[in-house]
């Protein structure tokens, strides 16, 4: 099976998350004048060591998980949309002719991959998208290259075929996270145009910070800081003191800082319009306003959920609460949309 991240698709699909803790699943219908519906959705708790750093590490257990969820989420789609960790994942923009045809184009892509993949072609999923023409020369344009090892989109495409799903899109989720905020970005004034957006990931195990700026994404780094101490199923099963809480969000705002420090210093870019929070423990009450004063930058929970309906199958409250969690699995339930 070739990277699926740039083809069109035809059957009607849903999201399929699977992260460090949970599996997540998500089904948004169009109902027409560009308006969305959230379908149905669940969350199914992962056992821990299921899954080690985005990896597949006990198979059975993530597909009973799978089962489990495909149960409760009640949809009659079987198609998938499913995305391979960010990290596995090697893209690079490269410039090339723009008279080139399809199939030029694609033997073009190899050679230039050859460069850049430390492993062989064949031991590869590879898969390329013309970005448009080039910033520097009318005669090229640039094209982007993503490639994985065929293992990590294997393992995936194991779990959902041994649920008995199939997988119809392999995206990325550093990509799904950037389509779903897309919807969130459209929501600042005008539109988000030119403005640096700093989109604060907080994991199990570490933090991602990135920066988008109309549509592309400029910068990004990686934390070590996570909230696995405070996932939200402790948060929301044996509460959490208000000093535990406070400490928490206080260390993150901190972290928060640096992350921009090292942004400014590192890119031409002297100022951040807007932060989202991202992540499980992006919920904890209270945590833009921290992070706001920390770093005197407006900050808000990501909710792309903001300017959709719902069904009446889905409870609102909850979801406002899980959205932040949802990002990944939004980005890939849009992927049905795809043109």
């Amino acid at each position: 099976m070739q990277l699926d991240i740039f083809s069109p698709k035809a059957p009607p699909l849903f999201g399929l998350d699977i992260s460090s803790s949970s599996v997540k699943m998500l089904e948004i219908v169009d109902v027409g004048k560009g308006t969305y519906r959230v379908e149905r959705y669940v969350i199914e708790p992962l056992p821990r060591d299921a899954t080690v750093d985005g990896n597949i590490s006990n198979l059975e257990m993530v597909v009973e998980a799978v089962k489990r969820g495909y149960k409760r989420l009640g949809t009659r789609s079987k198609h998938v949309a499913m995305a391979v960790p960010t990290g596995a994942v090697i893209t690079k923009k490269i410039i090339v002719p723009a008279s080139l045809r399809e199939n030029e184009l694609e033997v073009q892509v190899e050679s230039e991959a050859n460069q850049y993949i430390p492993f062989a072609l064949e031991e590869v999923n590879l898969d390329f998208q013309v970005v448009g023409p080039s910033p520097t020369s009318a005669d090229e344009q640039e094209v982007m290259i993503a490639a994985t090892r065929k293992e990590k989109v294997e393992d995936r495409v194991a779990v959902a075929e041994s649920a008995g799903l199939k997988a119809a899109v392999m995206d990325i989720e550093s990509f799904a996270q950037q389509a779903a905020l897309g919807l969130v970005v459209k929501q600042l004034p005008g539109g988000g145009k030119d403005m640096n957006v700093a989109i604060v990931d907080i994991g199990a195990n570490v933090m991602n910070v990135s920066v988008m700026r109309n549509d592309q994404s400029i910068y990004t780094r990686e934390q070590a800081f996570g909230g696995n101490q405070l996932t939200q199923d402790i948060v929301a099963r044996y509460g959490m003191s208000v000093e535990e809480a406070e400490n928490f969000m206080e260390n993150l705002s901190v972290e928060v800082q640096r992350a921009l420090q090292f942004f400014f210093t590192s890119t031409q870019y002297h100022s951040i319009e807007q932060i989202l929070l991202a992540g499980g423990s992006a919920v904890i009450p209270g945590m833009d306003e921290v992070v706001h004063t920390r770093t005197q930058v407006p900050a808000m929970v990501a909710n792309p959920f903001a300017a959709m309906q719902a069904s009446p199958r889905v409870a609102l409250k909850k979801l406002m609460v899980d959205a932040p969690s949802l990002i990944v699995a939004c980005g890939l339930a849009m992927r049905r949309f795809d043109p």
